[in-house]
């Protein structure tokens, strides 16, 4: 009987992608199952939009750029009531620190518009792992962007400005009416 049980339990982690009572935390939050990290990663970054902002002109050839031309950044900056910022180069941002340093970041960094760190910080463990590997595998390449520029400073690069125009009055709580 013991015998069965433990190959019902083999099956159903194989075949079902059931979790067991010994796996970690980590592993049984909803994450992207690929062949690979490297894999998983690409995916990630392809539908969380990260192109959209992190590679130069993505949005405006409908992401006909070349992957090897990916995640280098751009010098088009996002302009608010916070100032000026600007999407930062991912290829050499993940050159720059551990894996555990990422998960970290990407778990608890809050900064400025329009990058969702709300979001982003709610991302599973194995995911931010598995984006980690997909930059590494790209390598570094392009150069560091702007940093970002306070809200009394005139950016001297291209900007969108990200100023809200005719916005209802906010009702208590934060949402609008």
């Amino acid at each position: 009987m013991k015998t069965f049980l433990i190959s019902l339990g083999v099956i159903c982690t194989i075949f079902l992608g059931c979790h067991t009572e010994n796996e970690p935390e980590t592993a049984r939050q909803p994450h992207v199952k690929a062949d690979n990290p490297v894999e998983a990663g690409r995916y990630l970054v392809t539908v969380g939009m990260c192109n959209d902002c992190h590679t130069e002109g993505y949005m405006a050839v409908e992401g006909n750029i070349p992957e090897d031309d990916w995640l280098t950044g751009s010098k088009v900056g996002w302009r608010g009531p916070w100032g000026t910022t600007y999407p930062v180069n991912l290829r050499l941002r993940a050159q720059e620190l551990t894996e555990e340093q990422w998960v970290e970041q990407l778990r608890t960094r809050k900064v400025k518009p329009p990058m969702p760190w709300m979001n982003v910080n709610k991302m599973n463990e194995q995911d931010a792992r598995a984006i980690y590997a997909y930059l590494r595998a790209m390598g570094p390449k392009g150069e560091r962007m702007p940093i970002a520029l306070a809200p009394n400073q005139e950016p001297t690069t291209p900007y969108l400005n990200m100023v809200p125009l005719n916005l209802p009055p906010m009702a208590e709580g934060g949402a609008s009416n």
